[in-house]
């Protein structure tokens, strides 16, 4: 079983990332062997982007300058809550041919990430249907770590 020390947290702009940085300050802030990484997950580009005279390599400059600016803020969460950035590590990747959950998913395994902390998207019953739910998505595979999901 993975080390539930080392924790996974799925990070965007939102407010909903915000009470996820607080939540996950609040319960580790105090644990100094915690290790904490920052994941920001986007999806490939548009059809039209490429057709506009965009390239692929300015698509992921533009992600990830957004992402720089996700973990800035995400960093000063944290460090509210005695979380030393010597502990946080940071990750931006494109979702490439798989969804936000099966790119979660690679990370944690790769990782050995024994807890992954996402926030639960209000999202209608009927959106979820048709779409899936990342968290969801996460849980059904969650065999050999766990999972906490923040509404």
């Amino acid at each position: 079983m993975a080390d539930w020390h080392k924790i996974l947290v799925a990070v965007d702009d939102s407010s909903l990332s915000e009470r996820v940085l607080n939540y996950v300050g609040e319960v580790v802030g105090g644990i100094d062997r915690a290790e904490i990484c920052l994941l920001h997950v986007y999806p490939e580009p548009p059809p039209y982007y490429f057709t506009e005279k965009h390239t692929l390599q300015e698509y992921r400059e533009e992600k990830e300058s957004a992402a720089r600016l996700v973990f800035g803020r995400a960093s000063e969460v944290l460090a509210a809550h005695a979380i030393a950035g010597s502990r946080i590590i940071t990750s931006c990747l494109m979702a490439t041919g798989k969804t936000f959950s099966k790119t979660i998913l690679q990370v944690q395994k790769e990782g050995g990430f024994g807890t992954v902390v996402l926030g639960k998207r209000g999202i209608s019953k009927a959106e979820e249907f048709l779409f899936g739910s990342v968290s969801n998505a996460v849980l059904r595979e969650s065999h050999d770590f766990t999972v906490w999901v923040v509404g």
